[in-house]
């Protein structure tokens, strides 16, 4: 996908509006469209696609009570590969005939393991993050799971976000069984859950996995998409192995193309191979006007670090990063500047995150030649498989939180190694917020936040990056986070009252300091602002506005506004410890 370019900046007229569940979509958003069940994706493609290029998750929500809804939208079953690829022309079928016995007899050989194959059934209970001290209404979704060793079951992330409860049902079974959430990996959009009741383990063998499949090797991807509540299965090739954007929280991780129907509701759903052996999990899908039946299935060696994580710390830990940005280096005279020899290549280090372990000792402009001993060539891609090639964040990816690394740097025409120690990303505006309530505090009227993708998405919806104030997508887009608990807070709106005449306006406006004080993050803003003895409450935000109010007066008028509002406190729970 990397060929789909990604534009900024004002929307086209003439987009084209996703009726299906987005990429990017709020999770309210995705059940009234009948999409992905997720509370804050990142509203992105795989290497910054256009705006009318939208990759789907699929699970399938379902509203509760009278506001229950049905998927209209969902494209027809397309027609028979054997058709679509029939040169009419010549004639020649030899190719449909091939193509459609490798994937039929790709679902038989799958069939004895589909028993293994169960059907997720998740209440949300999502919270509100424009108004943080409360909670949306909550509402139900299925999808698909499977079982693995260790009286596990996988499923996506994104299928049981924000759980309320979490319901499994076994093929052929008529039986619910109450689940629990074991761990929830948002990078990589996986979830483990396990059962309690004996009787759910009877009778089933947990699947096994199979090795990193090749191209054009046969998939069947099994589950219970579009609702419904036998099993369903699709049958198709790979036809791309590729690191690609993860649209849960926009990680860059490996993932396989194929060509075989991923529907709302397959989401967690097993890819078998044609041994029966389970190659990945059914997340997301791609729309596009261009772009016809194209899905993507996480593959094993994903699946595997999420497991194998899980089971070494006890927890989920996440993906390291390298914490830089980098540059291409295959101008010639880019490579002379440097001090590059012929043979020599890499690419170039523009910016270090300054939260990164490895800012003690990488540079900007150092050029990065191999990681852990595999040479990186100009365009930052490394040797993969025989043939093939992938970008070199597939090796950091395959390392775990606290790992070391070696990292061989060009500077200043020297060669130079060093060890350094990944670790998981601090984005400054975060792409999740991990199931946690969102934290606010409030003081005279004035509502402050600390902002994050959920929350632009909830303030701006899915076409935030589009709708946003321009200041706030820039800090999204390029800042960098100068500390591990630093925060982008913001006023995120003023609830009005005598104490705050002429503020009415402010919305969504970052604060600088507070009485001369730079702010570092929400909680050192509640702090100061309760430990205030002067006179005047000054707020210093962007756009050199200012906010002053007496300090008496406006801590005497909040509870008087929080009982109007219904507010229980006036700073979330986290702040007050």
């Amino acid at each position: 996908m990397g060929d789909l370019k990604r534009k900024r900046g004002r929307k086209p007229k003439n987009a084209v509006a996703d009726s299906g569940g987005c990429a990017g979509t709020s999770s309210k958003e995705a059940v009234d469209d009948g999409g992905a069940v997720s509370t804050s994706p990142v509203e992105t493609a795989t290497n910054g696609a256009d705006p009318q290029t939208h990759r789907r998750l699929r699970a399938r929500p379902r509203r509760v009570g009278k506001h229950e809804e049905v998927d209209r939208d969902i494209a027809a079953s397309p027609e028979r590969r054997g058709h679509r690829f029939t040169d009419h022309n010549n004639g020649d079928i030899t190719t449909t005939i091939l193509s459609g016995d490798l994937r039929l007899g790709a679902a038989a050989k799958a069939a004895p393991s589909m028993d293994a194959v169960v059907k997720v059934f998740c209440v949300h209970t999502e919270p509100n993050f424009s108004l943080p001290w409360q909670r949306k209404r909550q509402y139900s979704s299925s999808s698909s799971g499977f079982i693995i060793g260790g009286r596990r079951v996988l499923t996506n992330a994104h299928s049981v976000e924000h759980h309320t409860q979490v319901k499994l049902k076994k093929r052929g079974s008529d039986t619910k069984y109450l689940a629990t959430v074991l761990s929830i990996g948002t990078e990589c959009d996986i979830a483990m859950l396990t059962v309690n009741d004996d009787e759910f383990w009877e009778g089933v063998s947990p699947l096994g996995f199979g090795d990193l499949p090749a191209l054009q090797d046969a998939v069947t991807v099994v589950g219970y998409p579009i609702g419904g509540d036998t099993i369903s299965v699709t049958s198709g090739v790979v036809s791309r192995i590729e690191i690609l954007s993860y649209v849960h929280v926009s990680t860059e991780l490996l993932g396989l193309q194929i060509d075989a129907a991923i529907n709302s509701g397959n989401s967690g759903g097993p890819a078998f191979n044609d041994k029966g052996k389970c190659v990945g999990i059914a997340f997301q899908s791609l729309k596009h006007e261009d772009a016809e039946n194209i899905g993507y299935v996480i593959p094993t060696p994903v699946i595997m670090h999420f497991i194998q994580d899980y089971e070494k710390n006890g927890a989920y830990t996440g993906f390291p990063i390298i914490g830089i940005e980098w540059q291409k280096m295959e101008n010639p005279d880019l490579r002379l500047s440097v001090g590059m020899a012929h043979n020599q290549k890499g690419v170039r280090i523009r910016r270090v995150e300054p939260t990164a372990p490895e800012s003690n000792v990488l540079k900007p402009s150092d050029v990065i030649l191999s990681f852990d001993g595999v040479d990186i060539a100009n365009d930052g891609t490394v040797p993969f498989r025989h043939g093939e090639r992938i970008g070199f964040s597939y090796l950091v990816s395959q390392k775990y939180t606290g790992d070391d690394a070696r990292v061989k740097v060009l500077r200043k025409s020297k060669i130079l190694e060093f060890k350094i120690k990944l670790n998981a990303h601090k984005r400054l505006i975060p792409a999740h917020i991990k199931g946690k309530p969102p934290s606010y505090y409030i003081v005279g009227g004035f509502v402050f936040s600390a902002v994050s993708v959920p929350y632009l998405r909830s303030e701006y919806g899915k076409d935030y990056e589009f709708d946003a104030p321009v200041k706030l997508l820039d800090k999204l887009l390029h800042a960098m986070a100068q500390s591990i608990d630093e925060q982008l807070v913001v006023v995120s709106q003023v609830l009005v009252a005598d104490i705050n005449i002429g503020y009415e306006e402010l919305v969504n406006t970052q604060v600088i300091a507070f009485n001369g004080n730079p702010v570092k993050n929400l909680k050192s803003l509640a702090n100061m602002v309760e430990a205030c003895k002067e006179e005047y409450l000054k707020f210093d935000l962007d756009y050199n506005q200012i906010v002053v109010l007496q300090t008496k007066n406006a801590k005497a008028a909040t509870s008087d506004i929080l009982a109007m509002h219904c507010i229980p406190s006036a700073m979330s729970d986290d702040l007050k410890s």
